[in-house]
């Protein structure tokens, strides 16, 4: 990284966007290391980041691409790149596909999502036409009916398929129906989730000749944060070096993690956005450094910030809004958002505590229901991949505040739970 460059970005998001001049209004005028800066709050960040008397931005939005990124319906969040960050943005991803195993003349089936200004699908399918290996791309898209697809995949020959793993155990499990599989297929590159021991079964009875391996680490919001490193382990990635700084911070003190095995979470400096700085940002992801001198780390899952379940993208503070509508009589006194796994499908337990002799069963049902449902229309594509038995139905698990989980060495409450396999 070069300190000019970074010193240069903080100041010209001192000078030209409000929300950071008013972040840096007591650091010294000199201040220009990471570990002089506050780490930015994601409520205030995306408070500031509206569309209309936007906060954030460096300049007038008149030449940019706007994506849309996590949230609820009610507050939704876009993300802004001008055409020279977004080639940056897909060129250096690019390169990290020859990383993931994408090798010259790979006929690749990008199967991301489209539209409603999600990023996902356009940004692999430029990153291919950025890579700097020649390669087929087969633009077919996540949403494409499963009965073009697959033939689609078979004329072609495709060697690579490209989804989020829901996507991809999807027409897995189409093809296992049909009594077919996929033999060309080299390499299964995933991204958006994690991808576990049962879903990787699952792809090599239907790909059985297939690696599968991480497409690579990047959000609309957050940017470039890791490019697969080679080896048994997908979840291993490192920084997009000169483009993008990562750190590791000790979840209680957010002091930087500089040693192997060590927990935190991660946080994230773009060194070639200026429309819309991204400046020691949480990603909202935990990671673990395997290699500090190489700048190795392991995605351990979802930070306290937000939390995927499976293709869904949720926050805590989409869950507290829910319940704060619903729970006019204030009798929810604590809450924990609790991921888990079974069945091969991820499911959502929102873990509501009450205060002792809050014992009236039928109240707390219909409490739970009502909770339920503000908190599926505020995210419906939860209740669609339910329908499409992508995750398990909502459910509220009522506890006492003593059982909420804490933090053991500062006695905070911990708001996501992530208790599925890591391995």
């Amino acid at each position: 990284m070069s300190a000019h460059q970074l010193s240069d970005l903080i100041r010209f998001a001192r000078h030209n966007s409000p929300f950071y001049r008013e972040l840096y209004a007591s650091l010294p005028p000199d201040a220009h290391r990471l570990t002089d800066l506050p780490v930015v709050d994601q409520e205030a960040f995306w408070a500031a980041n509206t569309r209309h008397g936007n906060r954030v931005l460096t300049g007038p939005l008149s030449e940019a691409t706007v994506y849309q990124t996590g949230g609820t319906t009610g507050a939704p969040k876009f993300s802004v790149y001008t055409r020279d960050e977004w080639r940056t943005f897909v060129t250096a991803f690019g390169h990290g596909l020859v990383d993931a195993g994408l090798r010259p003349g790979h006929r690749v089936a990008d199967l991301f999502y489209a539209g409603e200004l999600y990023a996902s699908f356009l940004f692999v399918l430029d990153a291919l036409a950025h890579c700097p290996v020649d390669n087929v791309r087969l633009p077919i898209g996540g949403a494409a009916p499963l009965e073009s697809t697959v033939p689609t995949l078979r004329d072609f020959a495709a060697q690579v398929v490209a989804g989020t793993p829901t996507t991809l155990c999807r027409l897995a499990e189409h093809l296992i129906a049909a009594g077919l599989r996929l033999d060309d297929v080299e390499l299964v590159l995933f991204g958006g989730e994690a991808l576990f021991a049962d879903q990787r079964r699952l792809l090599a009875t239907a790909f059985p000749n297939a690696a599968a391996r991480s497409v690579g680490y990047a959000s609309v919001d957050a940017g470039l944060l890791g490019r697969p490193v080679p080896g048994p382990d997908p979840r291993v990635h490192r920084a997009f070096a000169p483009h993008s700084v990562v750190e590791i911070l000790d979840d209680a003190t957010d002091e930087p993690v500089t040693e192997p095995g060590r927990p935190g979470r991660v946080v994230v400096t773009s060194l070639f956005r200026r429309l819309m700085p991204v400046i020691r940002y949480p990603a909202g992801d935990r990671a673990e450094w395997t290699d500090t001198e190489a700048g190795h780390f392991r995605i351990l899952g979802r930070a306290e910030e937000g939390v995927r379940v499976g293709p869904v993208s949720l926050y805590a503070r989409d869950a507290q809004d829910a319940v704060a509508d619903a729970d006019t009589t204030g009798r929810v006194i604590g809450m924990q958002l609790v991921v888990r796994r079974w069945d091969g499908r991820d499911g959502l337990v929102l873990r509501l505590a009450t205060a002792p002799g809050d014992d009236d069963p039928a109240g707390l049902e219909e409490l739970a229901g009502t909770i339920t449902a503000r908190l599926e229309k505020a995210r419906p594509l939860y209740p669609d991949s339910v329908r499409a038995g992508f995750v398990h139905p909502l459910a509220v698990e009522w506890a006492r505040h003593r059982d909420l989980a804490v933090n053991a060495r500062t006695g905070k409450l911990v708001r996501v739970l992530d208790e599925r396999p890591t391995t």
